[in-house]
């Protein structure tokens, strides 16, 4: 005997999270609830606003057909859309047993700029003390000044940045001025700094400033191919598809000698949690991207372990089906 529940569910986000030069004052997305016999699975479907290439009414259509005729006792294939095909199939994987359980709860940290606020958070992260920037938002002159001073702020820092390709080459060069030389080897990679790849790739070059790939892997012409300042490739399961179609990239980039960094689409806590112990299993030796909880107001769910906002359970969902 079948079950398939579908859910609705809506979060407060923090007054200043901006995607795209949108403000995000909700995130908003749906769950799946699959039983059968004595095993349950839960999966996310969260379509990102501004990356992702359906929308939430589309999703939710999909969802629901799947999640009939499944309950009806076919094998229906996934629907084809990434955020959909990313929940469908993590909630089949917790049913059939094969997501496991143990998980990478490491996450490199957003930073706002102050060594301080920084330090006491590297202090109690295990291993290689890494962090991330959001740059492209301001000025890159500021930018470049902003990760020139955490690096030699803690000598033992590895950056993550992420431009979202908001860069001219003019603009990306002003930034790479202000970091000093000695330094760049200790940016782990850049993510994405030119609307362009090829303008990336010569930013890469000229700068000894090694680069990531992210929008980039879903563009049809992407392939995965070692190239000169190309380091790793971030892979964001929500924008990307199925756990089958995650792993296949990650073994391609590991193949390619690159980094494979599992990588959060702003996911609920429950979402977030399956994120880690995916990047825990295909993963395990790279800090996955995962700290964007503290983002929003309330978990729900499933709890991250040691964060304190507010836990909604079930009572907070909106019943679809």
């Amino acid at each position: 005997m079948r079950s398939a529940q579908v859910y609705r569910w809506q979060i407060p986000m923090d007054a200043g999270v901006v995607l795209r030069d949108r403000r995000l004052k909700t995130r908003d997305g749906l769950f799946v609830h699959l039983q059968m016999a004595d095993r349950e699975g839960w999966g996310e479907i969260a379509p990102l606003p501004g990356f992702s290439r359906e929308s939430r009414d589309d999703a939710e259509a999909a969802l629901r057909a799947w999640s009939l005729a499944w309950r009806d006792g076919g094998e229906p294939l996934l629907p084809g859309l990434p955020s959909v095909d990313f929940g469908i199939s993590c909630a089949l994987a917790e049913l059939e047993g094969t997501l496991p359980q143990e998980a990478d709860y490491r996450a490199a940290p957003l930073c706002t700029g102050d060594p301080d606020e920084l330090f006491a958070v590297l202090a109690a992260m295990p291993g290689e003390k890494v962090a991330k920037i959001k740059v492209g938002l301001y000025e890159a002159v500021r930018d470049g000044m902003v990760a020139n001073l955490l690096l030699e702020a803690i000598p033992d820092l590895r950056l993550r940045l992420d431009a979202n390709r908001a860069w001219t080459p003019l603009k990306a060069q002003q930034f790479a001025k202000y970091v000093n030389p000695a330094y760049r080897e200790r940016i782990a990679f850049l993510e994405e700094p030119c609307k362009t790849r090829a303008d990336s790739l010569a930013f890469a070059r000229e700068t000894g400033i090694a680069i990531a790939w992210d929008e980039s892997l879903r563009e049809d012409d992407f392939r995965f191919v070692a190239e000169p300042g190309v380091r790793a490739v971030v892979i964001k399961p929500t924008l990307t598809g199925s756990i089958a179609k995650v792993r296949e990239q990650v073994n391609a980039a590991q193949a390619q000698g690159l980094t494979a960094v599992i990588s959060s689409s702003i996911e609920s806590s429950l979402g977030l949690t399956q994120l880690a112990r995916i990047a825990a299993w295909l993963t395990p030796d790279t800090v996955p991207g995962l700290d964007t909880l503290n983002l929003m107001q309330a978990q729900l769910l499933r709890t991250w372990p040691g964060n304190t906002l507010p836990h909604l359970g079930p009572e907070a969902l909106e019943p679809l089906l």
